[in-house]
């Protein structure tokens, strides 16, 4: 076993064992409080440039599947690779059982490149998260050299995980256009099974003459703010009746064209079990997250409103025009991993569509 430990850049030093590429990387330091779907959260490009922490304390018992593809889309990732900088956790089991895997947590990773580390003490770090906020940290694997800290959402983060150029997955009669700032692959799965064609285009691509009866501004990594022609791009689109539905950083970037404002959480919602309520309604739906940014709900102009909001901290979880089909939801309504409380999103945009 190789000696790993995890620096935060206040100093804390967290000591254990290396179970991933033999290499030290850096990022900001975060935690996801699901209990299963780590091959899925591990390729969600939302974790660019993090060291993600898994909160259950048993991880890598069932191993990875095989790379299984549907509509040229693996089944069981997120994307093409792994995304995260790192990954923590408490006890890493080396067995892995389960029907589909072919290979461990371990071998995967090595493959990937990604250094991992295990035996840290996840509650202490997870609770030091909370209540002090996220935090750069370094791992350093067997003493190797010293990365440095290096803050992600300083950099343009979309523009790494976006594709280059236009990719179009055709299925059905209707067509929708996804800006990809991260897209999940069950994003586009999600439409492709409703018989949905998708358009998947680059981040900062100007759609405003392209052809489709709906806009999909989807999930990304890091500060909404570095996607200035995004926003722009959005805001065109307003100009039109089109159905437009923001999706995880893809909210907050509509939120941006719609004249809001973006901030960031003190250590953001992660996971597959984070409450959220409809205005109104009161309706509670249990809903998968990935994010570290919100939308300042006071800062919403007058032909918008808040939709959904946090049960736990009463942040914004969506948003909606008042007369036009605009909306944005700061949950995952794809959920993979996760409960499909909020699927109904897609059938609604679809009917918005129609």
């Amino acid at each position: 076993m190789k000696k790993a430990k995890l620096v935060l850049e206040d100093g804390t030093i967290y000591n254990g064992f290396s179970f991933g590429a033999e290499k030290s990387t850096n990022g900001e330091v975060v935690f996801n409080t699901g209990m299963v779907g780590y091959p899925e959260a591990l390729t969600d490009p939302s974790y660019r440039g993090q060291i993600l922490t898994l909160t259950y304390p048993l991880i890598g018992n069932y191993g990875i599947p095989d790379k299984e593809r549907e509509n040229g889309l693996y089944k069981n990732f997120e994307s093409e690779e792994i995304q995260a900088s790192a990954l923590v956790v408490s006890e890493y089991e080396k067995k892995y059982f389960h029907w589909s895997a072919v290979k461990s947590l371990s071998e995967w990773l090595k493959e990937q490149k990604i250094p991992a580390i295990y035996d840290i003490d996840t509650r202490a770090l997870t609770k030091k998260l909370r209540s002090q906020g996220t935090r750069l940290g370094k791992i350093i694997i067997n003493k190797k050299t010293d990365p440095g800290f290096k803050d992600p959402n300083k950099q343009n983060l979309v523009a790494e995980v976006s594709v280059p150029e236009p990719v179009e997955y055709i299925k059905g009669k209707k067509t929708v256009i996804i800006i990809d700032c991260g897209v999940k692959n069950n994003i586009i799965q999600s439409f492709l099974r409703r018989d949905v064609s998708v358009i998947r285009l680059p981040w900062n691509f100007d759609f405003s003459n392209q052809q489709a009866d709906g806009i999909i501004v989807s999930n990304g990594p890091g500060d909404p703010t570095m996607c200035p022609e995004t926003v722009e791009n959005i805001k065109r689109a307003m100009n039109s009746n089109r159905p437009i539905l923001g999706i995880c950083l893809g909210s907050q970037l509509l939120g941006l064209a719609a004249g809001a404002k973006t901030y960031k959480l003190k250590y953001g919602h992660r996971g597959q079990n984070q409450p959220c309520s409809e205005m109104g309604t009161k309706r509670c739906y249990i809903t998968s997250q990935n994010h570290g940014y919100a939308i300042d709900s006071k800062s919403l102009p007058e032909d918008w409103r808040e939709w959904f909001y946090n049960d736990n901290d009463g942040t914004n979880e969506g948003l909606l025009h008042i007369s036009k089909p605009f909306f944005g939801a700061q949950f995952h309504p794809e959920a993979s991993p996760g409960p499909d409380d909020t699927e109904f999103l897609f059938d609604m945009f679809i009917r918005a569509m129609n």
